[in-house]
C-alpha cells in the first residue's frame, strides 16, 4: 500500500502537447503522510489547470490549487492558491517535446488568515506515445512565494528543487 501511495505522491499529472487552436487540460494530484515519534502529518493536494492554445508553441491559461493537511490531534487546514500561467512548448522530434510552464497567483492559508503570492518555472518533457495520447516528466524547478497576515510574521521562500522530485503524469490533446 505505501508503495502505491508513493507511485500517487510522485503525480499523475494530465498535460497535453501543444496543438494549436486546442484546450489543454491538466493537473497534479498528490498525497503524503509521515509518522515522526507520535506526531502524524497528512497531506493531500488537488492543481487543476485549463488553458488555450493559440499557436502550437505557446498556451496561456488560469491554474489553482486547493492543499489540505493536517497534525495528529487538530483540525484539517486548508491552503488555496489560483492564478495564471503560460506555457512554451518547443518540439525536439515527433516523439518529445520540452515544455517549460510559468505560473503566477494569488494564495491564502486558511488556519492563521495569510495571503500572498507565488511564481514558479517547471520545465518538463513530453513524449508523444500516439493519437494524441502521451506522457509528462519533470524533474523540479524554481519557487518563490510569500504570506503575511495580521498578528503573523512575514514568510517568504525562494528555492529550486531540481532532482530533488521527479513527477509524471498520462496525456491527451482534444482540439477544438
Amino acid at each position: 500500500m505505501k508503495k502505491l501511495l508513493v507511485a500517487v505522491v510522485l503525480l499523475v499529472t494530465t498535460m497535453m502537447s501543444a496543438q494549436k487552436g486546442s484546450i489543454l487540460l491538466g493537473g497534479n494530484v498528490g498525497f503524503s503522510s509521515e509518522k515522526i515519534g507520535d506526531d502524524k502529518y497528512e497531506n493531500f493536494e488537488f492543481s487543476p489547470k485549463v488553458g488555450y492554445q493559440f499557436t502550437d508553441k505557446w498556451t496561456l491559461g488560469v491554474e489553482g490549487s486547493i492543499l489540505n493537511y493536517k497534525e495528529s490531534g487538530s483540525k484539517t487546514k486548508e491552503a488555496y492558491r489560483v492564478g495564471a500561467f503560460t506555457r512554451y512548448s518547443m518540439p525536439l522530434s515527433e516523439l518529445f517535446s520540452f515544455y517549460a510552464d510559468l505560473g503566477v497567483g494569488y494564495q491564502e492559508r486558511s488556519i492563521d488568515k495569510t495571503k500572498g503570492v507565488y511564481a514558479g518555472l517547471t520545465p518538463g518533457l513530453f513524449i508523444n506515445m500516439k493519437k494524441g495520447f502521451g506522457l509528462n516528466f519533470n524533474i523540479g524547478g524554481i519557487g518563490y512565494d510569500n504570506l503575511s497576515g495580521k498578528g503573523t510574521p512575514r514568510e517568504q521562500r525562494f528555492g529550486f528543487n531540481f532532482g530533488e522530485s521527479i513527477t509524471f503524469g498520462i496525456s491527451k490533446n482534444f482540439g477544438l
